[in-house]
């Protein structure tokens, strides 16, 4: 079977994504998610939090949730069936840091989950401390005029 013919077959023989319904999937558990921060932020204020209160444990919340429902094995049957959906930042950041921790616990707690533990995020972490510091060096230098 030569490159073209093996391309035929392949088309032939997948199956065919729904991307439509993929999309509406993943947005409706994305805002379901930014939902459920939203109603954490209304139950704070509305027990009586400040604002910087409020906008302080609601991450906080929303950190501790996502790692549950990492170490449950609830997000991973979510992201199966939602997809790109349950990448919001927060919670998929909190599951992106806690899997690979639970993954390599055997191999013990420094060179296990310490050292995998920011395999996936680390990057992210990395790339955002960057560029808040090229941020902070143009905003030193320019006064804030950028």
């Amino acid at each position: 079977m030569d490159k073209n013919e093996y391309k035929k077959y392949a088309k032939k023989t997948a199956a065919k994504s729904p991307v439509l319904k993929d999309c509406v999937i993943a947005f409706l558990v994305g805002g379901g998610i930014c939902c459920i921060g939203q109603a954490f932020s209304s139950l704070y204020s509305y027990v009586g939090l400040g604002d910087d209160t409020v906008t302080t444990f609601v991450p906080i919340t929303m950190i501790f949730l996502g790692g549950l429902f990492t170490v449950l094995g609830l997000y991973e049957k979510l992201a199966k069936y939602a997809g790109a959906g349950t990448i919001i930042p927060i919670t998929g950041f909190a599951n992106s840091i806690v899997s690979p921790a639970i993954e390599y616990k055997t191999e013990g707690l420094i060179l296990g989950v310490g050292a995998k533990m920011f395999v996936i995020a680390g990057p992210v972490i990395v790339y955002g401390t960057l560029a808040s510091v090229i941020y902070g060096l143009i905003y030193y230098f320019f006064g804030g005029a950028v």
